[in-house]
């Protein structure tokens, strides 16, 4: 075995051949959370063995004093962009402090007496999954406090490309922080490594990053616990990075329905392959075109596998464009999609209509900056970049 300190960030590798996720390398991360008091960035993705991780710790005699809440909640449960509030776990009595609502950042006080901040989430790899704008903000907050800031690493169900615009600082948001991809290629540990050797929060924390053993950008990683509540599986999963963008337009997702981010409709468009009424449910409390027919195209029914693209395939909006009779109103008023592309670029070339091969082309000059940086940054072995 051997351990590489990169700056302030450690990475250890062993040589064996199995798969295994940083929280499952007890060796080497629970000699370093010994008689100090941890604070956790946990939700519920964050299982060794169908075991939680705070069960876990507490079972070997770690001190949690404290867990964050991020969107979604700590059970995973909450809908979209619905406010998480702060509670007490019922098992353990250990406090839930949100960071989904009134408070993105931990303050001073709520990092008081912690030692060392623990996350380990699944995130799928976009830049406008709000799990790594909350692992930013909790990075900077451990900076002002000096705080140690342990990322327990997972693979990037679509860490095998990097596509898309690069956000423009003038389109920051808490769904874009980064001057990065749509897709980055990357997994959370080698984003905090990125976050902080750049310096992109306001105070550079000191950072642990525990890595997977024998992960590859190229391997195809299945999520075994859905990440979020409208994100059910993998063909979900694929299809996120590029049905996501219907968000910020007139067009459904699925939300409100049995099979979320596999299906897109309006009740104006002439699609006969699929028809759906959103409802609300669990993971969408007050769904897009709730109780209106919509018409679209669904996914659900083909193996994920087909969609695990090398690229941002923009397709279906294209299309749905071309196809949508009230153009001037398609894209929502809140400025939300270009939030979502972080530019307004891509909306002007979508009503300009450019196509697909003249956007792709339009990225390629900061695609190919951005993966200069990337590799900077990169913990494990790298897919051919064909950009």
């Amino acid at each position: 075995m051997s351990v590489e300190n990169n700056s302030d960030a450690v990475f250890v590798h062993s040589k064996s051949k199995t798969l295994k996720l940083g929280n499952e390398r007890m060796d080497i991360y629970l000699p370093v959370l010994r008689d100090a008091n941890i604070a956790l960035v946990v939700n519920h993705s964050s299982l060794i063995n169908q075991t939680h991780l705070l069960d876990t710790l507490i079972a070997r005699g770690i001190q949690v004093k404290k867990i964050f809440a991020l969107e979604h909640g700590y059970r995973g449960t909450a809908s979209n962009g619905e406010e998480v509030n702060s509670s007490i776990d019922p098992l353990t009595g250990i406090p839930i402090v949100s960071l989904y609502g009134k408070d993105k950042k931990p303050s001073a006080k709520h990092l008081k007496g912690i030692d060392i901040v623990l996350f380990d989430i699944q995130d799928v790899g976009l830049r406008f999954y709000t799990y790594i704008s909350s692992m930013h903000y909790i990075m900077e907050a451990c900076g002002e406090q000096n705080k140690k800031f342990m990322v327990l690493d997972r693979p990037n169900p679509n860490g095998h490309y990097f596509d898309g615009p690069i956000l423009e600082k003038s389109f920051s948001s808490f769904i874009g922080m980064h001057q990065i991809p749509v897709v980055h290629g990357l997994t959370v540990g080698e984003l905090a490594w990125m976050i902080n050797e750049k310096e992109w929060t306001a105070s550079k924390c000191d950072l642990f990053i525990v890595p997977c053993e024998n992960y590859n950008h190229s391997d195809v990683y299945e999520l075994t616990v859905r990440p979020s509540p409208n994100l059910p599986n993998m063909r979900s999963v694929y299809l996120y990075p590029s049905l996501c963008f219907f968000e910020g337009t007139q067009i459904s997702v699925g939300r409100g329905t049995d099979f979320p981010f596999q299906r897109y409709g309006h009740p104006l468009l002439e699609f006969e392959n699929d028809s759906f009424i959103p409802t609300p449910n669990e993971g969408s409390k007050y769904p897009k075109l709730e109780g209106e027919t919509c018409f679209g195209q669904s996914y659900y029914k083909e193996n994920a596998l087909n969609f695990r693209k090398d690229y941002l395939d923009l397709e279906s909006i294209l299309e749905v464009y071309h196809r949508y009779p009230e153009k001037k109103k398609f894209f929502l008023d809140n400025g939300f999609f270009n939030l979502l592309a972080g530019t307004d670029k891509l909306m002007n070339q979508i009503e300009d209509s450019c196509s697909f091969e003249e956007i792709q082309l339009s990225w390629k000059k900061d695609l190919k900056i951005y993966s200069m940086l990337r590799e900077e940054f990169l913990i494990y072995p790298d897919f051919i970049d064909r950009n």
